[in-house]
């Protein structure tokens, strides 16, 4: 059973009849971790609900619960010394008032946008710092992407809505077939997460369970664990 299914009727299935897709792997994977900083974990695994007055940003308990997964995959990409790129915030662009989307913010400080303690870069490492919703725009990502080699990317982070969206539609418009995981992506709102994934899952990439990308990463790189 997959996350939108009780979402979806047969209507809406049979729209989305023409976009079946595969996974499309490429030879030269990396990792893009997207805006895991302090900020969607600040205040705790929380219901979303008890963080709206103190930290409107924050992800809660849906942050906390992809720790795990997401963990498990960044070691899937080191043990095969595949290429990991970490996204965050431009300080600069959110002192200009330069934000991401329209959402009402708290004071916050740069190491807010900081990334968070369970996910420290290593030094082999790229972290793109971004102005705007997708890792793409106006950041050097593009050019990092043809200096690495790297031919296809598999996504993490947040907001499913937000930042994983924009980034997923750019890199499929940069030739890069996105593959999403399902258990390391998160948002605030459950609904809006889970309709997200189903529309991309059919529209720009192919969103797997972790387990299911394990065996297909396997198959393809069967060095690591």
């Amino acid at each position: 059973m997959r996350i939108w299914d009780s979402l979806i009727n047969d209507d809406i299935r049979a729209m989305y009849a023409h976009y079946q897709s595969e996974p499309r792997l490429g030879s030269s994977p990396a990792l893009l971790l997207i805006d895991l900083y302090n900020l969607s974990y600040k205040g705790g695994n929380k219901p979303v609900r008890e963080l709206l007055s103190t930290n409107p940003s924050g992800c809660g308990e849906h942050a906390y619960k992809a720790i795990a997964p997401t963990q498990a995959l960044i070691q899937l990409f080191r043990d095969r010394q595949l290429p990991v790129i970490y996204s965050t915030r431009r300080w600069s662009a959110h002192s200009e008032g330069v934000h991401s989307t329209q959402r009402q913010r708290k004071a916050l400080t740069e190491e807010d946008y900081a990334i968070y303690e369970a996910f420290r870069p290593e030094p082999e490492d790229t972290i793109i710092y971004k102005p705007r919703a997708s890792v793409f725009f106006d950041t050097p990502m593009a050019e990092t992407m043809k200096e690495l080699g790297v031919d296809s990317l598999v996504i993490a982070g947040e907001s499913t809505s937000g930042c994983v969206r924009a980034s997923t539609v750019e890199a499929y418009s940069h030739g890069y077939p996105p593959i999403l995981i399902e258990e390391c992506v998160f948002d605030r709102n459950p609904v809006s997460h889970a309709m997200n994934l189903f529309d991309m899952h059919h529209k720009y990439g192919h969103v797997m369970p972790l387990e299911a990308f394990k065996a297909h990463l396997r198959q393809k790189f069967p060095s690591g664990s």
